[in-house]
């Protein structure tokens, strides 16, 4: 059998060899409407966040199985700026030829434009293509931080109001609404410090640049509490989690609608073939399952792998636009 016109032999044959290892009982009904010879050159993966993240450690370890199963190369492509946004604007003016991805949390799409402007239509722009993996949110003091538990957190500002600094990876990221609830709920007047993403904001936590911080649950985060170079406050989860049995969830301290997680996932632009969605859906949902080396990385970091189908992806993504609709328009004043 010879290689399709554009795609080069050896990409080829790695197709066939993939084929081979991990299509075998496929529903052909999948791949039905996938373009011949699809893909006929490396895919570009735009993470929307720096190098050195949790998300862009992540967005790697999942590159490298991808470009194995379909064959060619999958190349990452970091653009960080405006809480996603910045990434996901290139990915809404790249072709729809199912060359070009995005690897994103939902916020950009379901908070960001609730509150500001973003270069795209959040409705119609993109095609949710799956979900990678649920994130466990986690609020910290930093070195600047004089207190013990997220209680000493609520009385400082309300003894010092407009003193604490609370940072986060962006305006609009699910580390904003986290705050934006504690505000809401508390009254308490605290400093909003929003970053570009999570790798420098925790680089400016170890040096105490502001006293608290939200972030994501990796290990690097984990490690540095045991080291007494930060102190967990709480985590936002539906319950506590197993790194950190002592520190309670934001539910727990009494602030239920801060108490969220970050999901993850792939988007392509809209009127990406129907056939190519199907199929990174398909090889991204079975790597989830069965690939050690991706499910180990999860671990590592504490986050539970998502999966299911790209209609699954896209009802979690409008049930959680709605939600966010319904805070942001009871306290629109808590995002400032």
């Amino acid at each position: 059998m010879s290689a399709p016109p554009g795609l080069p032999r050896r990409a080829f044959a790695l197709r066939l060899a993939a084929g081979a290892l991990g299509l075998a009982g496929t529903p052909a009904a999948v791949f039905a409407d996938e373009p011949p010879g699809w893909p006929r050159r490396p895919l570009r993966l735009i993470v929307v966040y720096p190098p050195g993240g949790v998300s862009d450690g992540m967005a790697r370890a999942l590159a490298e199985p991808l470009s194995q199963t379909l064959g060619v190369p999958v190349v990452v492509d970091n653009r960080a700026g405006a809480g996603g946004s910045v990434g996901l604007g290139l990915l809404s003016r790249a072709p729809a030829d199912g060359h070009t991805l995005a690897f994103s949390a939902i916020s950009p799409l379901t908070l960001q434009p609730l509150i500001g402007r973003v270069p795209y239509d959040p409705l119609r722009a993109f095609a949710p293509v799956v979900g990678v993996m649920h994130t466990p949110v986690l609020v910290v003091g930093t070195p600047a931080f004089a207190g013990q538990g997220f209680e000493a957190l609520i009385a400082q500002t309300r003894q010092s109001p407009g003193r604490l600094r609370w940072a986060t990876s962006g305006v609009a990221t699910i580390g904003h609404l986290v705050l934006a609830q504690v505000r809401a709920v508390s009254g308490a007047a605290i400093v909003h410090v929003p970053y570009h993403g999570g790798g420098p904001q925790l680089t400016d936590a170890l040096g105490g640049q502001f006293e608290v911080l939200s972030t994501n649950v990796a290990a690097q985060q984990l490690q540095y509490i045991a080291e007494g170079r930060l102190q967990a406050l709480a985590v936002g989860a539906p319950r506590r989690i197993d790194a950190l049995p002592g520190v309670p969830t934001l539910a727990e301290l009494g602030f239920p609608e801060a108490n969220r997680d970050s999901l993850f996932g792939l988007f392509a632009p809209v009127d990406t073939p129907a056939g190519v969605v199907a199929r990174i859906n398909h090889e991204v949902d079975r790597l989830l399952g069965q690939d050690d080396t991706l499910r180990r990385r999860l671990r590592e970091a504490h986050n539970l792998p998502a999966g299911g189908s790209a209609e699954d992806f896209t009802r979690e993504i409008a049930a959680d636009r709605r939600r966010n609709r319904a805070l942001v328009a009871a306290r629109p004043a808590a995002f400032d």
